[in-house]
């Protein structure tokens, strides 16, 4: 595709997100809205910005490509602007670039990169910026975060080159888009209910709800199950030493240690043995199962590699105690169906 096509628009549609700390969305909004109005209306994008009580937030640009790429280029000469007022005060002698992220589907990351790394130096160099793919996906979500920094001028010609590249290679799979959390804001649970505390209001969250009924499901003992082929063993703590509270942070649920245990360990890891002739219905086509529960969960889960002679793989999953609650029940559930349909069979 040619980049002039993204340059001159042609009726092409584009969506860019882009993801910003507080700070800087709050330059961009402007006092009582005033920046961002602005930008709207000169550039004719659609810009649309995330709730605020978060310490990063997404900023989506959306319309013509050069609506997009006008709002853009009104977003990079802000931030120009607030470096060079930061610099009047600063004992810096040299001034620091322009830094943007991009929040992309990592199914099209492949394509960006290209082979060995060809297609992403080309566009450092052709562009005159420097360009960083995140190794991992970002919380929650199968995005990654492309990092741009540079002159002004480097950095949206960088993003039209991307722009270039994803619209070749549209997404594969179904995309779980990237939601920054709230900073900070406790939440209860009461009544079969999450609740976020915000001052002196209790605001209802219905995804944290979910979780919490999926983790407590959770038999609080490991669960040894012969007939599906495989066992859980704790590695770094048992829980039948925790005493799990109805109070969670945003980051999953609080447990508190029973006596004698560590108060700081709040992390663990759990291993499971799964026969071989289960072990495709965790991992799924290509990994999509597996993958899933990780977004799904939080954990981290890695899956050993096929011993000789034995007819078992090591499972280990790794994280918050909610964390891998979750993805052993979304394993365990799993399991049960595979085995319920070779019972059917």
């Amino acid at each position: 595709m040619d980049p002039s096509m993204v340059e001159g628009g042609l009726n092409v549609t584009l969506t860019i997100r882009l993801l910003m700390h507080g700070k800087e969305v709050g330059s961009i909004i402007g006092k009582k809205g005033e920046s961002v109005k602005k930008m709207r209306e000169e550039s004719g994008a659609r810009i649309n910005i995330s709730e605020g009580n978060c310490p990063e937030r997404i900023i989506t640009l959306a319309g013509p490509t050069t609506s997009i790429f006008k709002a853009f280029s009104m977003i990079i000469e802000k931030l120009e602007e607030d470096i060079s007022t930061s610099m009047t005060n600063s004992t810096a002698t040299s001034k620091p670039p322009v830094t943007m992220r991009l929040v992309v589907p990592a199914s099209q990351c492949g394509s960006l990169i290209g082979k060995g790394g060809c297609k992403i130096k080309e566009i450092r160099e052709s562009a005159g910026a420097q360009v960083q793919v995140a190794g991992d996906m970002l919380p929650n979500s199968t995005e990654r975060a492309i990092t741009v920094a540079g002159t002004p001028q480097s950095i949206i010609e960088c993003v039209k080159q991307i722009c270039v590249v994803m619209l070749e290679s549209p997404p594969k799979g179904v995309t779980i888009p990237y939601r920054p959390k709230p900073s900070g804001s406790p939440v209860i649970f009461a009544g079969g209910q999450a609740y976020a505390v915000q001052g002196q209001h209790a605001i209802p969250q219905p995804d944290l709800t979910k979780l919490h009924q999926l983790a407590m499901q959770q038999s609080p003992f490991p669960i040894a199950h012969s007939n599906q082929g495989f066992q859980g063993t704790w590695a770094s703590y048992k829980r039948r030493s925790l005493i799990c509270i109805d109070i969670i942070h945003s980051d999953g649920f609080f447990c508190i240690p029973a006596a004698g245990m560590d108060a700081s360990a709040q992390t663990g890891s759990l291993e499971l043995t799964i026969s071989n002739e289960l072990i495709g219905c965790i991992i799924g086509r290509q990994g999509a199962k597996i993958n899933e529960i990780r977004q799904m969960s939080g954990a981290q889960i890695k899956i050993a590699n096929p011993v000789e002679g034995s007819t078992d793989r090591q499972v280990t999953i790794t994280g918050s105690h909610a964390s891998i609650n979750l993805a052993e029940y979304l394993i365990n559930a799993r399991l049960s169906s595979e085995t319920t349909g070779l019972a059917a069979n």
